[in-house]
């Protein structure tokens, strides 16, 4: 029998099999509730939100997972709204998401903010999440990977995963997306120095945003930089050597290219075998990212290792203990719990 799921925002306490259907049928209540769930750090919780997904695993996995990064100030959030219309005027339906560990320092979130997006947010067929505030990266990544499960079972066909760009982030949403975004303005010259190289060696495709006006000239002057730095880190038997278009989501520019290119960069992985392989991947590294977390929760929540942390920690301080002899003493008494 399914148990009932009790969070402490919600009277009501469905079980498990009607949050399921309230996830299949899209309705917005349900799927609110059935993201929080995930979104939980409580054991009950995780223990409901796994049977949850297991039960909508078979009706996932259809949708287009589109990563866009990019430094504060390159326009994401109004690229994004403008590329979530041009969508749903295709017939689509789209879900935006957000990977934004800071939200938790600052109170808020910074990403998914509804109030930047304001033509999305009033569409029918379009669903804004913001950042959830886990406290960590891990625990942001794993609330945003379920969530594209919901989300996808509920019917949405595209699922766009906004990043603050900066650190580990984007190497974490790069991993739970098809096709991965790197979203830039116009830089010329020595400017170009200041793009990290590994955004780079990520992202699938490149695009110049602000291309419009005065500044038009410039931006196509950056594309022709970026698609020769480009050149030198993609070997020429590449499959697919990531494009670098312009556009301007302020002026709707581009768009067309944008959204071609992302489905050709899908049809051509398909072709080739990988883009099926490449989700696998994805999901066999995510499984040990998960025991990696589970085993540090569990290393700092038992009972052998916080009797002698303040000890070890005191001795790595005053410089009588090494590091390396300290995680030793540490994992002695973990494994030893076990004895």
């Amino acid at each position: 029998m399914a148990q009932p799921i009790d969070t402490p925002t919600q009277a009501a306490r469905p079980s498990v099999d009607s949050l399921a259907e309230a996830v299949r049928a899209n309705q917005r209540a349900g799927l609110a509730r059935a993201i929080t769930l995930v979104e939980s750090t409580r054991d009950d919780h995780r223990a409901l939100a796994q049977q949850l997904l297991l039960k909508l695993l078979p009706e996932a996995g259809g949708a287009h997972r589109i990563g866009i990064t990019g430094v504060p100030g390159v326009g994401k959030s109004t690229f994004i709204d403008a590329l979530g219309m041009y969508l749903l005027g295709k017939g689509h339906r789209v879900a935006v998401l957000a990977v934004d560990p800071s939200s938790t320092r600052t109170g808020g979130s910074i990403l998914g903010d509804k109030t930047r997006m304001a033509r999305l947010t009033v569409e029918p067929n379009a669903y804004i999440r913001p950042s959830p505030t886990s406290g960590t990266l891990g625990g942001v990544a794993k609330a945003t990977r379920e969530t594209i499960v919901l989300l996808e079972a509920a019917g949405f066909d595209v699922i766009l995963v906004e990043t603050v760009g900066v650190g580990q982030s984007e190497v974490t949403v790069a991993n739970m997306v098809d096709c991965f975004t790197f979203l830039t303005l116009a830089r010329t010259g020595d400017q170009l120095q200041g793009i990290k190289k590994g955004v780079l060696e990520l992202a699938d495709l490149v695009a110049v945003n602000k291309a419009d006006g005065k500044h038009e000239r410039e931006a196509q002057g950056a594309a022709r930089e970026l698609a020769g730095a480009l050149r030198l880190i993609y070997p020429h038997d590449a499959i697919w050597k990531p494009p670098v278009i312009t556009m301007s989501g302020l002026e709707g520019l581009g768009l067309d290219e944008f959204w071609g290119t992302v489905t050709k960069h899908r049809e051509v992985l398909t072709e080739a075998g990988q883009f099926e392989e490449k989700r696998r991947k994805q999901q066999v590294d995510w499984t040990w990212t998960m025991v990696n977390d589970q085993l540090l929760r569990r290393l700092s929540a038992n009972e052998h290792v916080r009797a002698i942390r303040a000890d070890v920690e005191r001795s790595v301080r005053e410089g009588s203990l090494t590091a390396a002899l300290a995680a030793q003493r540490i994992l002695d008494a973990f494994d030893g719990s076990d004895k």
